[in-house]
């Protein structure tokens, strides 16, 4: 089964390049069939020359420039329209996820015919390295509102590091966010339409280089729009939306 990763990235020059190297590097050496999918965001630094050099020494790697709108939301959703793989995980292009955890990922998804795998940075085997305070705080609250709503344990939907089948992605389309918060839309929506999902840990490490794009105090309202729109489909929808429902 082929494996494709979407991974956005915007002003990424001081951590494209080694990201890109170790990813390839570790799925070659698992054999794992694959293409890497970079989206470049309108980068304003050197990304995109980085991609386009990078190209020549990786066979896998596939490189977009999203034209607009931009955000990390509309970078990932334009990977997510050109991938070729039977099944595609999203990454981050900082170093913080670790290829190793994909691979893992990759395994059980084979093994158990899974429509979905998520990655939980707080379970037992996981681990994460110089998360800043106050945005812990943050992700914990706001993980634990959304399990409780939700009404399943999983604990860490705002983990971007996930994997779907091509047919999942298909089955929760049309997308809705424009930034960050596809990472709750997409394991949101698969949850309540009745896709099949398995949960391992993954470990996180803050970025070395580059910052954040991501805004707490402008990702609120947006998080919760995409929650609100979860919960109306979940309790209001009838069932409209779920996995080969019939009519």
């Amino acid at each position: 089964m082929k494996l494709s990763v979407v991974i956005p990235a915007y002003n990424e020059e001081g951590s494209i390049q080694e990201t890109l190297t170790s990813l390839y590097a570790a799925l070659s050496a698992a054999e794992v069939d694959h293409e890497i999918v970079v989206v470049n965001d309108n980068s304003k630094d050197k990304t995109l020359e980085i991609l386009q050099e990078l190209q020549k020494e990786i066979p896998t790697l596939v490189c977009f420039t999203n034209p607009g709108p931009n955000g990390f939301g509309y970078a990932i959703r334009y990977g997510l329209d050109r991938f070729t793989g039977e099944c595609v995980g999203v990454m981050m292009s900082d170093l913080s996820d670790d290829p190793a955890d994909l691979i893992a990922f990759y395994r059980l998804m084979v093994r158990e015919n899974l429509d979905c795998v998520f990655g939980s940075r707080f379970m037992k085997g996981s681990a994460v390295y110089d998360y800043p305070k106050h945005k812990l705080v943050i992700n914990r609250i706001a993980n634990w509102l959304i399990k409780v709503l939700i009404g399943i344990k999983y604990n860490d939907f705002t983990n971007a590091f996930k994997m779907y089948r091509s047919h999942t992605i298909e089955g929760l389309k049309p997308f809705l966010s424009a930034h960050f918060n596809l990472t709750i839309e997409l394991p949101l929506k698969a949850i309540i339409r009745g896709y099949s999902f398995g949960i391992l840990p993954n470990s996180w490490r803050n970025r070395k280089a580059g910052e954040s794009n991501l805004k707490i105090k402008e990702m609120g309202s947006r998080y919760l729009f995409i929650l609100l729109y979860i919960l109306i489909e979940k309790y209001l929808s009838r069932n409209d939306y779920l996995k080969n429902k019939s009519r």
